[in-house]
């Protein structure tokens, strides 16, 4: 038996947990590489949020890293300094950067096994390129740094929002403008009355108007989208699901219909239409690939917003939080499509967009725009140069709904010709056109652990074959 090289690219909770699985379904001689550009191994964009007023949008007995161990995050939570007033229950949403940090203890227990003993290596870079030869697959990283691997998994996570097609070069390229919501400097150096605008209304418009809050803005905040929806709010307190499954229809019209008399019946149970979404949850990806693809194109279309709102709720605290500020006046959700923004001075920004059905234009003087649209997933789009040279090499191509990387069910991934790689896998949100949910921690972990069993069988084929290349 010789050694087998499985690379990940990318440290967040996806790379994280699938090397934590992997490490245990792997051969001995299987070596786990975990590749990260930030300093930060095991959080991720979501989790390695310092505000402790950004909550879990999943309730915390539903956050473990096993589905074996399902109170696995709430024991750990236990053992914690609170920062709450109450300690954590089962039902409860803790902040995101508690579970950051149990993502990290788990990776850091998992290097102090004596099992793991040269057997998973962190390292910090930026893969740029990846090649393919008849020896396997090469990584070219940055600082001019070059290794071999067997098996690689993308692990890339979420990318920052595409940038608005209304906004002009000027108001791209100056200070008014802050393309990722995340970024340390989106909120830096703005004067609390100046009036700000948040360009969608989804969960990340949430913690960003969270964030304005916790900064002690008191001037407008502006929010727009197509829709105007905010996320809806978790029942509280936490409602069962229905005790009967009910059947669901494959076509997309039945289903919708289905949904609601089911919703509907709920209510009239006493109940609401919370649990109904929820007992969606273990069929959600074999519904989705059961839909034809005109129907997904439809849904897309014309029901996606709906679905996320419902689907991806908010906790209730920061729910009334948001609600507070709506009725105070400070937060003003429009529905409309933006037509223009561009510099109006040197600190001033004019905002242009028609309200649904509206025939004239309305305007808005705001002194920042913070694009909050969501992660960008557009992968023609995206300009990191290791998708985009593995797009122009052919060895990976867009979803047909262009959600993410087209893959087969075991997360391999199909090259421009439709050929499915041996060596190449993606796991997480760029998986999102094949399996649709994959955000949230219980999607993840049944993904990671399904390709962990997956790059196991491949890993003893390869180690009883030619000698590898090692880490």
């Amino acid at each position: 038996m010789t050694d087998v090289s499985l690379t990940i690219v990318g440290a967040g909770f996806s790379g994280t947990l699938l090397a934590l699985h992997a490490l245990r379904r792997c051969p001995p001689s299987t070596c786990v590489r975990l590749i990260e550009r930030s300093s930060q191994f095991g959080r991720g964009q979501a989790y390695a949020t310092g505000n402790p007023n950004h909550l879990l949008n999943v309730p915390a007995g539903r956050m473990s890293a096993f589905h074996d161990r399902p109170l696995d995050f709430l024991r750990w939570l236990r053992t914690q300094p609170c920062e709450a007033d109450a300690a954590p229950t089962e039902h409860g949403f803790v902040p995101r950067r508690q579970f950051g940090a149990y993502v990290r203890h788990l990776l850091n227990e998992e290097l102090k096994r004596p099992e793991a003993d040269g057997r998973l290596e962190l390292l910090r870079g930026d893969v740029l390129e990846l090649r393919r030869d008849r020896a396997g697959l090469t990584l070219r990283l940055d600082r001019e740094r070059e290794l071999r691997a067997d098996l690689v998994v993308l692990a890339t996570g979420n990318f920052p929002p595409e940038p608005p097609a209304a906004a002009t070069a000027t108001l791209l390229n100056g200070p008014l403008f802050r393309p990722d919501p995340w970024a340390p400097e989106a909120f830096a150096d703005l004067d609390p009355e100046a009036p700000v605008l948040l360009i969608g209304t989804g969960l990340t418009t949430v913690d960003s108007v969270v964030s304005l809050l916790d900064r002690g803005h008191r001037g407008p905040i502006h929010a727009i989208s197509r829709r105007g929806l905010l996320p809806r709010r978790h029942a509280a307190p936490a409602v069962p699901p229905p005790a009967q499954l009910f059947a669901l229809p494959t076509t997309l019209l039945s289903l919708l219909r289905t949904l609601r008399r089911e919703a509907a019946a709920a209510e009239r149970a006493g109940s609401n239409w919370q649990p109904v979404i929820d007992a969606l949850r273990p069929f959600t990806q074999d519904l989705w690939q059961a839909l034809s693809a005109v129907d997904r194109a439809r849904f897309l279309r014309h029901l996606r917003p709906w679905w996320d709102v419902h689907r991806h709720r908010m906790p209730p605290a920061v729910a009334d939080r948001v609600e507070a500020t709506r009725r105070a006046g400070q937060l003003r959700l429009h529905r409309g499509r933006l037509l223009r923004i561009e510099p109006e001075g040197p600190d001033r920004a004019v905002v242009i967009f028609r309200p649904w059905r509206a025939a004239t234009p309305e305007r808005l003087s705001v002194c920042r725009v913070i694009n909050a649209a969501g992660p960008g997933c557009d992968y023609d789009r995206i300009p990191h140069p290791l998708l985009r040279g593995l797009l122009l090499d052919g060895l990976a191509r867009p979803d047909p709904c262009r959600l993410g990387l087209d893959v087969t069910d075991t997360c391999a991934l199909l090259g421009r010709d439709g050929a499915m790689a041996r060596d190449l896998f993606a796991v997480g949100p760029v998986t999102k056109g094949r399996f649709w949910e994959m955000t949230a921690v219980p999607d993840l972990r049944r993904q990671c652990e399904t390709l962990a069993e997956h790059l196991a069988t491949l890993a003893r084929g390869l180690a009883a074959a030619a000698p590898r290349a090692g880490c």
